[in-house]
């Protein structure tokens, strides 16, 4: 018996081979069965045609409603910030430089005694200034104490440049005697630099521009310093200006020895005494923060009374004292129209306080 994977017998009965051969290879049957080989150039010409795209599949459940929305709500947001940013803008105002006021009033001796003369030590022994230190000494600080906005150091840091300006514009020989203003200078913010140069280059009595509103300067023609160095006695208060700014007030009297200048030759007169002049200044200092990071101060306020001086001198660029034995004689207080504003060159004039001189 013939298995499944045998080929079938010859000779089936009822035919030959050739009728296995019509019933099973059929002509129609192999036509249908045969396969088809292409060549490779029939391969190739076929891969010529390009493979045509699929069309776009249309999106579904898109919000387009909320998309346009949302686009539109950017570009009104970004139209107004645009426009904020390229519109027209208003000018900020600067605040410009704090300006200087000073008040120079020149002390005459009251009735018709000659100026005290003799030898600075004495003159110093027999006058107020005898309990005042000597220089710098003289300008000592207060206890140091932190404000709302400023801590102690800061606080330490103005004071430190507070005692340099007193110093430097009542002390130092130099700036006494006109030879240089720069040790004051330095320590002014340079907003007032203008202000300051234009006072000691063109000094004039409008209560802005006095030289000795800044500093202390004497004639070098008329007046020379005796020695003893100068006594100084005085106060400095600390408080906040605002927010952003200390203020300290300074108050102090220099009590200086002075003689008349040499003559041209060089020669002095035998027995020629010296005298002494005193003068208190009372200075109102702001220091932002910017001046304490810099080492600066902005002078805000100079009230200068100095004396024995002829109400006639012009005080707002040098001081000019009387000297031993020189008096005021008829010289008084010019007219003074309480209506006009600023001044020329006749001064206020007080009168000094015979307790200030030394005694005969």
């Amino acid at each position: 018996m013939a298995g499944p994977g045998d080929p079938p017998p010859r000779g089936l009965p009822g035919g030959g081979d050739d009728e296995y051969r019509s019933t099973v290879f059929d002509e129609s049957f192999v036509r249908a069965a045969r396969l088809q080989e292409f060549s490779a150039r029939e391969r190739l010409a076929d891969c010529e045609h390009p493979v045509r795209p699929l069309p776009p599949r249309p999106l579904h459940g898109v919000p387009w409603r909320g998309l346009v929305l949302a686009v539109l709500i950017v570009l009104a947001f970004g139209a107004v910030v645009y426009a904020g940013v390229s519109g027209p803008r208003q000018p900020v105002e600067q605040p410009g430089p704090r300006v200087m006021s000073s008040t120079v009033v020149p002390l005459s001796p009251d009735g018709g005694n000659g100026v005290p003369g003799g030898r600075p030590s004495r003159l110093f022994e027999r006058s107020p200034a005898a309990e005042f230190y000597t220089g710098a000494a003289g300008v000592t600080l207060p206890p140091v104490r932190s404000t709302a906005h400023f801590a102690d150091s800061q606080v330490l840091a103005a004071l430190a440049v507070a005692k340099e300006y007193v110093v430097e514009s009542s002390l130092n020989p130099e700036v006494l005697s006109g030879e240089t203003a720069r040790p004051v200078r330095i320590l002014i913010d340079p907003d007032q630099h203008a202000q300051f140069d234009r006072s000691i280059e063109r000094p004039a009595a409008d209560g802005h521009h006095a030289a000795t509103g800044w500093l202390v300067r004497f004639d070098p023609e008329r007046t020379e310093f005796a020695g003893e160095g100068v006594r100084v006695r005085g106060t400095m208060e600390v408080r906040e200006a605002d927010a952003d700014a200390l203020e300290i007030v300074t108050d102090h009297v220099f009590v200086y020895a002075v003689r008349p200048a040499a003559r041209a030759s060089g020669d002095r007169a035998d027995g020629e005494a010296a005298s002494l002049f005193t003068v208190r200044r009372e200075l109102r200092l702001r220091f932002d923060r910017e001046d304490l990071r810099d080492h600066h101060l902005t002078v805000e306020r100079s009230e200068v009374r100095a004396g024995p001086m002829s109400c006639a001198a012009r005080a707002h660029d040098a001081l000019r004292p009387l000297t031993a034995g020189q008096t005021a004689g008829a010289d008084h207080p010019a007219g003074t129209d309480p209506y006009v504003r600023g001044g020329g060159d006749s001064p206020v004039c007080g009168t000094l306080d015979p307790s200030s001189l030394p005694r005969p």
